[in-house]
Formats: structure tokens, C-alpha cells, sequence
């Protein structure tokens, strides 16, 4: 694509003689950058895309975006520009032919039920026939195959990359989490949303956002507008507070659920068995009947969420029933590991306090016996919600096991110390920081009706360590000791 092209809607500072440039690529890690590629040298948390550019130039890039002045000693092309992040959102876009402008694409926010809700959206529009593409915390994926997702939402390259990716599998709809993080860094900038949801707000992620109202605020861009103006429909949460004061704000364009109140989707009852739920619900097209193998409280709120959200994109309700009950599980969400042990194994993502709670309360929901918790808190991250979450697993399991959950550069002792400040009483749990050991221990432990919930991990399958990285998945260590048990 020629330069000028490119920078359509860039904000450039000061005047530009755009040169007659045919870039080939986009790169914003020098170590991507091949011949005739634009390099944005992004300014990140941890280091100065400047510092790389001689780098860049040195491995063909033509033409380099920033926010920096040009340097005197340049040579090449040097793009300054308002802001980086913004400027490389629409240069993606457009490189990529402004993928999104002919997508139904469908955003999901919130601190849980990103990932189920998106999944039962696919599934929903798989069941009316729809070719879809999807993007989560655990994958990528479209009609023609998968990619390991490397984080929940994308750089903006990378993401308007994988939408281009979609169109060429001839996707219609296009259904993607979208992280706090991914707002507040505008990878999403330049991208057209036809709905955006909202599940819920508790507190996460405030070693970034500081503040809870600041990490809402990031949440609340997806529903202002990303650069293309609001989406079309927004389907947002009333449980939740932040999801009243999003439908004031959305007042005209929303559709609200609740399992509560009154709301454009709500639960009438709710009958819950071994396999799944049965609900009743009252719609806009009148009441509902529902099924789905999916269990627990707040798994209703996410098919309620989807539900609300195909129903505003005009899909059949024959083929919503179809899809919510197609949806059987999602991978690390209160996912059952059962190898015909007498008692249940449910592995979760849970790694906040509400999302703990949450879980806790589900796992009793269907039990009579014990409930045995395993859990840790990732290093690098948010020290606030240690004791909290100590605090959580007293309250609400009959035993823990506190062990490691990516640590990071921190050590690993060190944030027990602080997940201990939580219990009141030191005999409710026991101290295990090696996490396969833990996971043993956990299940020797377990009795004939019991619940054993290892928590934090879900459908991770590495452990982040100061100095590596290894492979470790809760399910497979679970998985091959209960096989030794039996």
C-alpha cells in the first residue's frame, strides 16, 4: 500500500511532504521488521520503541512512526504523529483494508464472563448456519483453523490482521473479548462495533488502572466509541451497578438483562439438576424456555448476555435454544476433570476475589459434601486482592491449600504471606507453594461427595517463573493423579 494511503486519517504533527513510498508490512517490535516495512516505535510501560529504530532500519523498515521528533541525524522517512497508539490503530486498519467495516463485529467486556459469553455467541451463530470468527483469552479461531491466543485482545496489528484473516474465510460476525488494557492502549481504536456487552465490573487488574472508577472508565470506551463512533446496539448487565449507569449513558441503543429485576431479558425461575439448568425467561418476543449444560449462577447471566445479543442481530430463537445448548463447556470455566472418581473436580480461572466467591458459591450449589480449594495469586499483579481472596476461601470452603499461580519475578513465598493475611485461622488451610505437589495433596485429600475446585490457572497451560517459563496445565496434572488414585 502507497504511504499516503496508510496515514488516511492519521493525526500527523506539523506539515508532511508524504514521499512516494510503497510500504509492504507493519511492525511495532523491531524484530518483526522486514524490507520496505513501517516501524511504529511505540512508547510502552517497560521500554522506548525509539531505542530500536536504528534496529528496524537495519532490517529494511522504510518509513517510522512516533510521537518523537525526528531525529537530526535521520535517514529514511519519519512520521511524527499526536499519538502512537492511535496513529498505528489506523494505519493497521487501513493497510488491512478496514477489515471491521465489513464485519457484524460483536465486543465483550467485563471483569468474568468475557470468555463464556463469547463462546456461547459463537455457538449460537454456528447453530443459524453463520461463518464466525472468535477471539479470547484461550484462542483465535475462525471456519479454517486456530491460533494460540497470546493474550486476550491483540495488539491492533495483530487484530486487524486476524480480521482481514476472518473475511477471507467469508465470516459474517466477528465475536471478540475485549480486555481493559486493549481500551485503555486503543488497540481497538479504528475498529466498528455492531454491539458491545457488558457483564460486570469488580475489582482487577489495579496494579494498571490504579482505581476502580479508572478501570470502568477504561471498560466504558468500548461503549462511547473507539474512534468509529458507538456501536450500533450495546446489551448490558443491570446486576450490575456500572451496568445501570452504562444504560444512562446508552439510553436509545441497549438492551439490558438480569436475573434480578426488571429488564428487557430476565430470569422468571430456575431449575437446576446434575447436567445443566432449565430456565424460563421473559423476552421482548415474550417468554422463553432454555437448556443449557452449563451450570451455575453466573453462567446464567452469560447466556442471558448472548442471548439478548443474537436476538438484536435477528438470529432465530429455534437456533439460540440450538446454541445455547450445544455449549457444553468452556475450556477452564468451571470445567469438570472426571476420570470416575467418587467425588468432583472443577478447575476455574477464578482469579479475583468476586470470581472466587462466585465459584465457591456454584461448587455448593451441587454439593452436599466438602469443598476443598486450591489457589494462588500471579506475581506482578494487583497485591490489593491477596488477603481479599484469603479472605474469600476462609469464608466459603471447608479447606485450602494456598500454592503458587505464575509468580513472576516475585517470590513465590512472599505473596502467601500475603494471601494468609486473610485467614483468621490458620487451621483452615495449609501452605504449598510447588503447584503439582499442591494439586496432589489437594485430591488425596478428597472424599466420596466432596468438591475440589483449583482455582486460578483454568485453561492455562504454563507457569510464569522469575526466570523461565514451564509447562503446566491444572487439568493434566489433575487428569493423571486421579488415574493413579483410581
Amino acid at each position: 500500500m502507497q504511504l499516503r494511503s496508510l496515514l488516511r486519517n492519521v493525526d500527523v504533527k506539523g506539515s508532511l511532504v508524504v514521499p512516494d513510498i510503497r510500504i509492504k508490512g507493519i511492525a511495532y517490535d523491531s524484530r518483526r521488521v522486514k524490507a520496505d516495512f513501517l516501524f511504529a516505535a511505540l512508547t510502552g510501560t517497560k521500554t522506548d520503541g525509539n531505542r530500536f529504530v536504528d534496529q528496524a532500519q537495519a532490517s529494511g523498515a522504510t518509513v517510522i512512526l512516533s510521537e518523537a521528533p525526528a531525529p537530526k541525524t535521520l535517514s529514511g522517512s519519519w512520521i511524527q504523529v499526536a499519538d502512537g497508539r492511535k496513529a498505528l490503530a489506523i494505519v493497521s486498519s487501513n493497510f488491512f483494508g478496514n477489515p471491521t467495516e465489513n464485519l457484524q463485529l460483536i465486543g465483550i467486556t467485563g471483569t468474568n464472563g468475557k470468555t463464556s459469553t463469547a463462546y456461547l455467541v459463537e455457538s449460537i451463530l454456528k447453530a443459524s448456519k453463520e461463518r464466525v470468527g472468535l477471539i479470547t483469552t484461550i484462542v483465535y479461531r475462525g471456519p479454517e483453523g486456530t491460533l494460540p491466543a497470546e493474550r486476550t485482545t491483540p495488539e491492533s496489528t495483530d487484530l486487524q490482521s486476524l480480521f482481514a484473516g476472518f473475511l477471507r474465510q467469508r465470516c459474517n460476525y466477528a465475536v471478540m473479548e475485549v480486555s481493559s488494557h486493549a481500551l485503555a492502549l486503543d488497540r481497538v481504536h479504528a475498529c466498528r462495533f455492531r454491539t458491545g456487552v457488558f457483564t460486570n465490573l469488580t475489582p482487577d487488574h489495579l496494579d494498571y488502572h490504579q482505581t476502580l472508577d479508572n478501570y470502568f472508565k477504561a471498560k466504558k470506551r468500548l461503549f462511547m466509541g473507539t474512534g468509529m463512533g458507538p456501536p450500533r446496539q450495546s446489551v448490558l448487565n443491570l446486576d450490575d451497578a456500572r451496568g445501570t449507569e452504562l444504560a444512562r449513558l446508552c439510553a436509545g441503543r441497549c438492551l439490558t438483562y438480569s436475573q434480578k429485576g426488571n429488564a428487557d431479558f430476565q430470569i422468571k425461575d430456575v431449575r437446576t439438576e446434575g447436567s445443566g439448568t432449565h430456565a424460563r425467561l421473559n423476552t421482548p418476543a415474550g417468554p422463553w424456555s432454555i437448556y443449557s449444560r452449563l451450570l451455575g449462577t453466573p453462567n446464567l447471566s452469560n447466556i442471558l448476555a448472548a442471548i439478548a445479543t443474537c436476538h438484536d442481530l435477528g438470529i432465530n430463537k429455534e437456533f439460540i435454544q440450538e446454541g445455547i445448548e450445544a455449549c457444553a463447556t468452556v475450556q477452564g470455566r468451571f470445567e469438570l476433570i472426571d476420570c470416575g472418581q467418587d467425588f468432583r473436580v472443577i478447575v476455574d480461572y477464578a482469579h479475583t476475589e468476586d470470581a472466587l466467591e462466585k465459584v465457591l458459591r456454584t461448587a455448593r450449589e451441587f454439593n452436599q459434601g466438602r469443598i476443598l480449594l486450591l489457589f494462588g495469586c500471579g506475581g506482578e499483579r494487583d497485591k490489593g486482592k491477596r488477603p481479599a481472596m484469603g479472605a474469600v476461601a476462609e469464608r466459603l470452603s471447608d479447606f485450602s491449600v494456598i500454592s503458587s499461580d505464575n509468580p513472576r519475578s516475585e517470590d513465590p513465598m512472599a505473596i502467601i504471606e500475603q494471601i494468609k493475611e486473610g485467614f483468621q485461622d490458620s487451621s483452615h488451610y495449609l501452605v504449598e507453594p510447588d503447584r503439582e505437589k499442591a494439586v496432589r495433596k489437594i485430591l488425596t485429600m478428597a472424599k466420596s461427595g466432596d468438591v475440589v475446585v483449583l482455582a486460578g490457572k483454568g485453561h492455562e497451560t504454563s507457569q510464569v517463573l522469575a526466570d523461565k517459563t514451564i509447562h503446566f496445565d491444572d487439568r493434566e496434572i489433575a487428569r493423571a493423579f486421579l488415574r493413579e488414585l483410581i
